[in-house]
């Protein structure tokens, strides 16, 4: 009897592969974070959304205080996702992870689509395009971050993607820039793609007309609802944090070199195994500009357009967390220029053998870094703010009035009224945000118990008054300069 020779001859999805390396890389994440110290999240900014999506759930509230309307949420439609997780009784770490390994899942599938079409020699079963998003560790840093950074990428890269690859579906194109907006106010900047694109690639002034009108339809409908969201909660038509982060660090930006600022904003990139494919992202690029492709070249104005506009603002702190959602673009071009070159006849097969073999080992090793990263950037987190967050909950009463500079994990946790020295619930604090001075008569004024903070963040302030509890572990894989303080104010 004949064995079918089709039995074996099986064949995944390169969807589920993807899902399932997502799943793996989470996983990983978690379990290195929970061997350092325990599962949690890196970023006290994620609790934030956190209090804002439980009191949605619960209260029916757009509130970070309960009957306080407020708009501290850069990102309502993340927010408004994270809110389900409190209906179904999976907050705030299970389901935030699930979504997290979701959009990294949609990102992979995504860049591995776009490979296939703009790289024609690129057939392989594996999906390798899509398995390096997965793993690029600045990717899986922010899936696990509970940050609506990595959705915003997405939607980044679904607009940039189709540009490239010569969509025009301005409609569809402009629905897309207006929902980045839910996201991060930054998505704004994709309007400036989508426009470029139409006016260079279109043939006739009707033509054209009729790609603006539809673009600036689809992006009006959703972008002019955001405007009239932040006013009925802010009297701003831009979030809180919009204003709040360019004033507490305009100083401290100002005051740094140039050359200070070109190293912090190049790490993201070149601390990542982006580093080995820069040669193909340039190459691509080349051939691509001098195509006439309009989309490639929009992508690489909006990029350095993009990276720019915080360039001048904000620091990149924090694995440059504020632009890691352009990276995907980036990872695009060099991928693509990899799978080109390396299936280029005229390329050396040893050159070829060394370059992969230097990108899977890279990924690797910078897995592990991320890793470990996540892993300290949750003990912070935990060791600081969840623990001056339950000594708080314990020791002060319920009514005693907080003066907070990071007001994510302690809002979550304890109910008091809050003074936002941050500028993000309380906006009136940010044209003397970093005025000693002035805020302390801003504390004095509304009636402030106990100010908490870190000692080097307002030295003054705290100089004065005496220190009631100071966080910070007796053991922990990490050791800081100074901790978390509470600090009685009256």
């Amino acid at each position: 009897m004949k064995r079918n020779s089709t039995a074996l001859n099986w064949h995944v999805e390169p969807w589920v592969v993807l899902a399932v390396a997502a799943l793996i890389a989470v996983l990983f994440y978690l379990i290195v974070s929970a061997l350092v110290f325990r599962v949690g999240f890196p970023l006290d900014d994620t609790w934030i959304h956190l209090t804002y999506a439980r009191n949605i759930a619960e209260h029916g509230e757009w509130a970070f205080r309960l009957g306080e309307r407020s708009a501290g949420s850069t990102a309502p439609l993340w927010t408004v996702l994270l809110s389900i997780g409190f209906f179904i009784g999976l907050a705030p770490y299970v389901w935030t992870y699930l979504l997290g390994w979701a959009v990294l899942t949609l990102l992979a599938v995504c860049a591995e689509n776009a490979a296939r079409k703009l790289v024609a020699s690129y057939k392989s079963r594996i999906p390798w395009a899509g398995l390096f998003f997965v793993f690029a560790w600045h990717l899986t840093w922010s899936a696990v971050s509970g940050m609506e950074t990595l959705l915003h990428g997405l939607i980044i890269f679904t607009v940039l993607s189709a540009l490239i690859s010569c969509s025009r579906r301005y409609l569809t194109l402009g629905l897309f820039a207006g929902l980045s907006v839910w996201v991060r106010p930054d998505g704004l900047t994709l309007l400036g793609p989508i426009l470029f694109v139409a006016l260079l690639s279109e043939k006739s002034w009707r033509l054209r007309a009729e790609a603006l009108w539809k673009t600036l339809l689809g992006f009006g409908s959703l972008f002019l609802p955001y405007l009239l969201f932040n006013l009925a909660l802010s009297d701003n038509p831009m979030p809180n944090t919009f204003y709040a982060k360019q004033a507490e660090y305009g100083e401290y930006w100002a005051s740094q070199t140039i050359a200070a600022r070109v190293s912090d904003y190049l790490w993201p990139v070149l601390a990542s195994p982006f580093l080995v494919l820069i040669p193909g992202a340039l190459a691509w690029l080349v051939k691509n500009v001098r195509a006439r492709n309009w989309g490639a070249l929009a992508s690489l104005i909006w990029f350095f357009g993009y990276v720019g506009i915080y360039f001048t603002r904000l620091p990149a702190y924090q694995h440059g967390r504020y632009i890691i959602p352009a990276l995907p673009i980036l990872y695009l071009w060099g991928v693509a220029g990899f799978l080109e070159l390396t299936a280029s006849a005229r390329t050396n097969r040893r050159v070829v053998f060394l370059w992969q073999a230097l990108t899977i080992v890279l990924t690797i090793v910078f897995q592990f870094v991320g890793a470990r990263q996540n892993a300290y950037d949750v003990f912070l987190i935990e060791s600081e703010m969840t623990v001056t967050a339950k000594w708080v909950e314990r020791n002060l009463p319920d009514d005693a009035r907080l003066a907070v500079h990071d007001i994510g994990v302690l809002g979550f946790y304890v109910p008091n009224p809050l003074v936002d020295m941050a500028g993000i619930l309380t906006p009136q604090v940010a044209p003397f945000i970093r005025d000693e001075a002035r805020l302390a008569e801003y504390l004095d004024s509304n009636s402030v118990d106990y100010l908490i903070t870190f000692p080097s963040f307002y030295p003054q302030l705290t100089a004065q008054h005496e220190s009631v509890f100071e966080a910070g572990l007796e053991s922990g894989p990490l050791r800081f300069d100074e901790n978390m303080q509470v600090y009685r104010w009256r």
